[in-house]
């Protein structure tokens, strides 16, 4: 199974892009992961925020495919403990998925298409993230997610 974390728009700052990147490192010796930006929209000021909604929702759909498993981080989601989420994950694996996707929206959210496309939603925290900082943390969470499953002592109790 491969996981991509789908988000809009880019990571700019130096210091998140770096720690992300260790994440992915990391990742790469437990499971297939990787990150795929849409640009963020152009212009902006000019769309109400539904407009904007729909416009990235348009944008995310073209980039799910039709036997991919879509994961909104959604502060509505579900919420979980490490373990859990790493159980969360371990279920996934062995459902025979090729592709899991996890997406982060842009600053409004998703479009009501986006929620009806979705399998499940899951929330990193009831608290507003930035959306770097929700890439760091996912990423970093997945990471945890896959030494617990591997007994290895990353993660403590």
């Amino acid at each position: 199974m491969k996981i991509t974390l789908l988000t809009v728009g880019k990571t700019n700052d130096l210091s998140f892009k770096n720690a992300i990147s260790e994440y992915q490192k990391r990742l790469k010796f437990y499971i297939s992961f990787d990150i795929e930006e849409i640009p963020a929209l152009k212009n902006t000021k000019n769309l109400t925020e539904d407009n904007q909604k729909q416009k990235e929702g348009e944008l995310i759909l073209k980039s799910i495919q039709n036997d991919d498993e879509v994961v909104l981080l959604d502060d509505k989601g579900s919420e979980f403990t490490s373990k859990q989420f790493s159980a969360y994950i371990e279920k996934k694996m062995s459902s025979g998925l090729k592709r899991l996707v996890f997406v982060v929206g842009g600053p409004y959210g998703f479009s009501q298409e986006v929620y009806n496309r979705a399998n499940d939603k899951v929330s990193l925290s009831r608290m507003t993230f930035s959306h770097q900082m929700v890439r760091l943390v996912f990423t970093e969470q997945l990471y945890r997610a896959m030494t617990i499953l591997k007994g290895e002592p990353y993660h403590h109790e």
